[in-house]
C-alpha cells in the first residue's frame, strides 16, 4: 500500500475509558504466572522479559465484538490497523506497530506459534488462514525484536498461539449481518493419550457495502501435537486458504466529501484472488536439565492473480494502457534450529541459526487490443515498445543466512541483565523483462548484510512491580517485490509501466526504551517511553515510480500505556493508548510528519456481567488526524485526514452449550477513512478509501463438549 477532535471530546473519551473497557480476564492475563514465547523464542515468565508485552487471551477474544483477527488487534490490542477494501472481512488489513506509515505492514513480524507468516512480498498477512476460534492467545511485543526474529521485526511482533490451553475444544459458530455478510467458524480439538488433534475451518462471504467490494474467503487448518514427555513436544500444522476480493476505486476529494458509493468506471470489476498453502513444524527436545533444543521448519506457497477488466480504458492507438492480468507465484522455505543453555554463575544462553530461501516470479499480460497497440508501436516504427514483447515478466530469489546469540545474566533476586546480537546476510538475484525496455532482459545480483543488537536491564524490585531499560537495533531487508516500481505516463492517460528499482539496502532502526508494569489498587499498568532513529528507510517516490533508500533519517518518539482492572465480580475494564511523533529528522523535509501515521491512539473497552448468563460489553477507539499518503517532495502541512472515534457494543447470552450474541459495529455511524492519498505528479486531486458505516451482526455459537 503506497499505502478535529476538540479537547472537550478527548476529555470525554478519557472519562468513559474508566467505565468502558476490557473483557473478563484482562487483569488475570498479566499475572506473574503468565508464560510467553515471544520474548526469546523460548517459553519464559512475562516479568522476566525486558519489553512492552501485552497478552490477549482466548476468553478476551470470545468476550469481544471482534469477528476477525485484525479487529482483535485493533479493538483489544490497541494497534493501528488500516486497509483499502474496508469490508467486514478485513482481508487486506495492514498493521503498523512502529509508526512507519505506508510500509508499516513490512515492519511488523507476525508469527503463528513462534513461526513467521509474513509474505515475502509487500502483500498483507493472510489472516483468514488462521481461524479465529483456534487461537489460544495473542502475544503483542511492542518495539524492535530483530535479535530474536531477524528481518522485519522493527516495529514489533505479533505472536498468535494456537498450541496449548484446553485439550478438548469442539465448537462451531455462525455470524450473519449487514450487506449479506456471513462468517462461519469451526474448531475441533481432542486428545488421545499424549496426542492432540485439531481441525479448524472458516468460510466468510460479504456483498460489500460499496459497489465492487464483495469478498469471500475459505480456509482449513489441521494440526497434530505430540507430548513426548520430559517437557518435549512436537507439532505439525498444515493449512490452505483461498481469498477473492474486489477493490473499489477511492473517492475523489478530501475525507468526508464526495459520494462514498461512487466507483469510477475504469475500476469496475477489479479483483484479486489468492491461494495460500503450506505447513509449519516445531520440535522441542530436552537434552538434559541444562540444555533444551528447538527446531522450527516452515514452507509456504502463494499464488496471487489480479484481474483488471477495464485495462483498455485509457488505451489509444499509441498507448497500451495497463496490464489486464497480473500474476505472482512464490514460495518460501525456512529452517530455524536453536539451543538454550542454563549454566550456573553464567545465566541463560540461547544460540540460533535461521535459514530461508524464497523465490517469486511475476508476469503482466495485456488485453488483445493493447497487444496490437504494442506490436504496432515498436521502436523501429518510431514507437516506444521494444523486442516485439507483449508481456512483462519478473523473477527474484532471496537466500538468507542468519546467526544470533542471546544472553541473560541474573545479578541477584532483583536485577537481571540481558543482551543479544544477530547478523543476517542476504543474497538476492533478479531478472526483469519489460515491453518498454530497450535492453531486453536485465539481471542483477547483490549481497547485503545487517546487524541487530540489544542490551537491557530488568528489575523485579517488588512482587508485581517491574521496570526495565533497553537499547535495541533492528533491521528490515526489502520485500521481494520492492525491487520494482511503477512509472506513470503523462496525462491524460496516466498509463503505468513496471520499472526496475534495483536491489535495495536494508534499513536499520535504533530504539531507546524505558518501561515496566506495576500492580496497584487492584489494577495492572504497563507502560513504556521510547525513541527510535531509522537510517536507509525503504520508501517509494511517486515522482519517479521507484522504491529507494531514503538518505534522510526518520525519528519516532512516544509513550505507550495499558491499564486493566477488575471492579468487583461484574465489571472488567481497561484502557490503552499510544502518543507518538513520527517525522523526518533532517534534510529538506526536516520536521515533516511521516504520512499515514496518527499521533494519538486511544482505546477503551468494558464488560459488564448482568447475570451469570447475560453479558453486556463495548469498545471505543480514537485515532487522531494524520497526513495523506504522498512522497516527501509533495508533502503539505495541510489539509490532513481528520481524526475519528469508532465504537462497538454487544450483548451475549449463554444457555448451557449455546451462546447467542448481538453486535452493533460503528454504533455512531462515524464517517472516516484509514487511508488517503494527496496530490502528486500522477493525480491532481486528493482521494480516500471510506470505511464501513454502521453494521449489525448476530452470532450463534455451540460447544459440543
Amino acid at each position: 500500500m503506497k499505502q478535529q477532535f476538540s479537547k472537550k471530546k478527548i476529555a470525554l473519551l478519557c472519562g468513559i475509558a474508566y467505565s468502558l473497557i476490557s473483557p473478563s480476564n484482562t487483569f488475570a492475563q498479566n499475572s506473574q504466572s503468565t508464560v510467553i514465547v515471544t520474548g526469546s523464542r523460548f517459553a519464559e515468565n512475562l516479568n522476566e522479559v525486558p519489553a512492552n508485552v501485552n497478552i490477549i487471551t482466548r476468553e478476551e477474544i470470545e468476550n469481544s465484538s471482534s469477528n476477525t483477527i485484525p479487529q482483535v488487534l485493533s479493538q483489544i490490542g490497541g494497534l493501528r490497523v488500516s486497509g483499502l477494501n474496508s469490508s467486514s472481512l478485513n482481508l487486506d488489513a495492514s498493521v503498523d506497530m512502529g509508526g512507519f506509515g505506508p510500509t508499516g505492514n513490512s515492519t511488523t513480524a507476525v508469527l503463528v506459534d513462534g513461526i513467521r507468516i509474513n509474505p515475502i512480498d509487500s502483500g498483507n498477512i493472510d489472516w483468514e488462514s488462521i481461524p479465529i476460534d483456534s487461537i489460544e492467545r495473542i502475544e503483542i511485543l511492542q518495539g524492535g525484536a530483530s535479535v530474536q526474529y531477524g528481518n522485519g521485526a522493527v516495529g514489533g511482533v505479533i505472536n498468535i498461539i494456537t498450541n496449548g490451553g484446553k485439550k478438548s475444544i469442539n465448537q462451531a459458530s455462525t455470524t450473519y449481518g449487514s450487506w449479506g455478510t456471513s462468517i462461519n467458524n469451526a474448531v475441533f480439538k481432542n486428545a488421545v493419550g499424549e496426542t492432540t488433534y485439531q481441525l479448524s475451518a472458516n468460510t466468510s462471504n460479504t456483498n460489500g457495502w460499496r459497489p465492487n467490494t464483495a469478498a469471500n474467503a475459505y480456509s482449513i487448518d489441521g494440526k497434530i501435537s505430540q507430548n513426548l514427555g520430559n517437557g518435549d513436544r512436537l507439532f505439525f500444522d498444515v493449512y490452505y486458504a483461498y481469498t477473492n476480493s474486489q477493490l473499489a476505486s477511492p473517492v475523489v476529494g478530501l475525507v468526508g466529501s464526495g459520494n462514498p458509493l461512487s466507483v469510477r468506471p475504469q475500476n469496475a470489476g477489479n479483483n484479486l484472488t489468492t491461494n495460500n498453502s503450506g505447513f509449519r513444524q516445531g520440535l522441542t527436545k530436552t537434552i538434559d536439565e541444562n540444555f533444551v533444543a528447538e527446531l522450527d521448519t516452515s514452507y509456504n506457497k502463494k499464488t496471487t492473480f489480479a484481474y483488471t477488466p477495464q485495462a483498455d480504458y485509457f488505451a489509444d492507438a499509441y498507448t497500451a494502457g495497463s496490464a489486464m492480468n497480473n500474476k505472482l507465484q512464490g514460495w518460501q522455505l525456512a529452517v530455524s534450529p536453536r539451543i538454550k543453555a542454563n549454566i550456573s554463575n553464567i545465566g541463560t544462553t540461547i544460540v540460533g541459526y535461521d535459514f530461508s530461501k524464497a523465490n517469486q516470479a511475476g508476469s503482466n499480460s495485456y488485453s488483445p487490443q493493447s497487444q496490437s497497440t504494442i506490436l504496432a508501436n515498436q521502436a523501429d516504427n518510431g514507437g516506444t515498445y521494444y523486442n516485439n514483447l507483449i508481456s512483462d515478466s519478473q523473477s527474484a530469489t532471496q537466500i538468507n543466512n542468519s546467526v544470533y546469540i542471546i544472553q541473560k545474566v541474573p545479578f541477584n533476586k532483583i536485577f537481571e541483565a540481558s543482551g543479544g546480537f544477530r547478523r543476517q546476510v542476504q543474497q538476492a538475484s533478479t531478472s526483469s523483462t519489460s515491453i518498454s525496455a530497450a535492453n531486453g532482459t536485465v539481471t542483477n545480483n547483490q549481497q547485503y548484510s545487517a546487524n541487530a543488537g540489544d542490551v537491557a536491564l530488568n528489575a523485579n524490585y517488588l512482587p508485581g512491580q517491574r521496570a526495565y531499560i533497553k537499547w535495541n537495533q533492528s533491521f528490515r531487508f526489502p520485500n521481494i517485490d520492492e525491487y520494482w516500481g511503477f512509472s506513470y505516463g503523462p496525462p491524460p492517460n496516466y498509463t503505468t509501466t513496471m520499472v526496475f528499482s534495483g536491489i535495495l539496502q536494508p534499513q536499520t532502526t535504533q530504539t531507546y526504551e524505558i518501561g515496566g508494569n506495576w500492580t496497584m489498587l487492584g489494577s495492572r499498568l504497563t507502560s513504556s517511553l521510547f525513541k527510535s532513529m531509522t537510517q536507509n528507510e525503504i520508501s517509494y517516490n511517486p515522482a519517479t515510480g521507484y522504491n529507494y533508500n531514503s538518505p534522510y533519517q526518520t525519528n519516532r518518539t512516544g509513550v505507550l500505556f495499558d491499564i486493566a482492572s477488575n471492579l468487583g465480580t461484574s465489571w472488567n475494564i481497561g484502557a490503552g493508548g499510544k502518543y507518538q511523533k513520527s517525522y523526518y529528522a533532517n534534510g529538506p523535509y526536516s520536521g515533516n510528519a511521516i504520512p499515514i501515521v496518527p499521533d494519538t491512539l486511544l482505546n477503551a473497552r468494558a464488560n459488564y456481567m448482568i447475570t451469570s448468563n447475560w453479558t453486556l460489553g463495548g469498545v471505543v477507539n480514537y485515532v487522531s488526524n494524520q497526513h495523506y499518503d504522498t512522497g516527501p517532495s509533495y508533502y503539505s502541512a495541510s489539509p490532513v485526514m481528520p481524526s475519528y472515534v469508532v465504537g462497538d457494543i454487544f450483548t451475549s447470552y449463554k444457555f448451557q452449550a449455546l451462546e447467542a450474541r448481538f453486535t452493533i459495529k460503528n454504533v455512531g455511524n462515524a464517517q472516516y477513512s484509514t487511508y488517503g492519498t494527496a496530490p502528486s505528479n500522477v493525480s491532481s486531486k486528493y482521494s480516500y478509501y471510506p470505511s464501513e458505516p454502521r453494521s449489525i451482526y448476530a452470532t450463534l455459537k455451540y460447544s459440543f463438549n
